[in-house]
């Protein structure tokens, strides 16, 4: 049972926002038209997109019934409306008037209604935030009406959703919940029915290697099937990916590389900032220093993308500066959720 923040799960997070970082600054010099190897980009960009963000919904499912047991369904809804709504809204108006301002210099023409329909249509990066909230409110409403703790009953309605969509679910939000609410429960499975010294061998480490480069060999190479098409392959190809993570993750654990933890600590502060600092990135060098090698682009764009980052998040916190990455605006809400009612007493 996993019960406290453990190294793994930091590192795990640091692989997850490593792929996520070079996936974006790939694809920005894709669209970007930078010489592109494009076989070579094809390839890991599929296999990346198989389940990095898959990655990130199992691990947020980790600690949801310890969260749910210690704080109840509605204070951890509204946690997550200062952890995760909040700094959707924020980040989302930072970057989108940034793209707005600089839009004749990046890779397509951003507007401010598409910046300021955030509410309803969440773009870039920070749909997964968006996303996130609400496959946390669903499986805290799940778990709060259910008289008990039916985790695989959970994961198999989950399934069924994803493999078996609902009509209504062309509306983004039943969209987004049902797309991923599946990868969210089995994280709580994973917390619930197994450990992770299953899974930290270096045995176990081959063997999940080994069945990650077939599955996606066979997905990609083989069958030439589509990432858009859900399907029981994908999602065993999901979850055969998924597992190597954490393994190899556990793996890394056990070889003590702190800095990885360190990225992984700040995955967050990354996810936020990754595009501008990567986007910045592509932009100094094509106009100031006039490169244009794929290989400089990725590999400054992904340093700068997962550093740059870092150092801000290290600074904010050294500053102590508050309401960058999260805000206490579950108490306002409390507050005038509460003057409501005596008004109407």
């Amino acid at each position: 049972m996993i019960n406290h923040r453990t190294h793994w799960i930091d590192n795990a997070k640091a692989l997850g926002i490593i792929l996520v970082v070079y996936g974006h600054v790939a694809r920005g010099l894709f669209s970007a038209d930078i010489d592109t190897p494009t076989p070579f980009y094809q390839v890991i960009d599929q296999v990346i997109y198989s389940f990095h963000m898959p990655l990130f919904f199992f691990l947020s499912g980790l600690f949801f019934i310890q969260t749910m047991e210690q704080k109840g369904a509605g204070k951890l809804v509204l946690g997550k409306v200062d952890t995760l709504l909040y700094p959707y809204v924020i980040w989302s108006l930072i970057q989108g008037g940034i793209e707005v301002f600089l839009s004749q210099h990046s890779n397509g023409s951003v507007t401010s209604g598409e910046v300021l329909a955030l509410w309803w249509q969440p773009r870039a990066q920070f749909w997964f935030l968006y996303a996130l909230f609400f496959v946390f409110a669903f499986a805290s409403l799940v778990y709060w009406t259910s008289s008990s703790r039916r985790h695989m009953l959970m994961l198999a309605l989950s399934v069924v959703l994803y493999l078996f969509p609902p009509p209504f679910t062309h509306y983004i939000i039943p969209n987004f919940i049902v797309g991923h609410l599946v990868f969210f429960c089995l994280g709580i499975v994973f917390t619930s029915h197994l450990k992770i010294e299953w899974f930290s061998s270096w045995g176990m480490l081959l063997a999940l290697t080994i069945m990650f480069l077939i599955a996606q060999w066979l997905f990609h190479g083989v069958f030439a099937l589509q990432l858009t098409e859900k399907s029981l392959t994908l999602l065993a190809l999901t979850l055969i990916s998924i597992l190597f993570v954490v393994s190899l993750a556990a793996g890394l654990t056990r070889m003590g590389l702190k800095f990885l933890t360190y990225i992984g600590a700040a995955s967050m502060g990354i996810y936020l900032m990754h595009i501008l600092a990567g986007s910045g990135t592509r932009v100094v060098l094509m106009k100031v220093f006039h490169i244009d090698s794929f290989t400089v682009h990725l590999t400054v764009g992904c340093l700068v993308g997962v550093l740059a980052p870092m150092l801000a998040v290290a600074l904010i916190r050294k500053l102590k500066i508050p309401c960058v990455f999260s805000a206490p605006v579950s108490i306002l809400l409390i507050k005038i959720g509460n003057g409501l009612r005596l008004s109407r007493d």
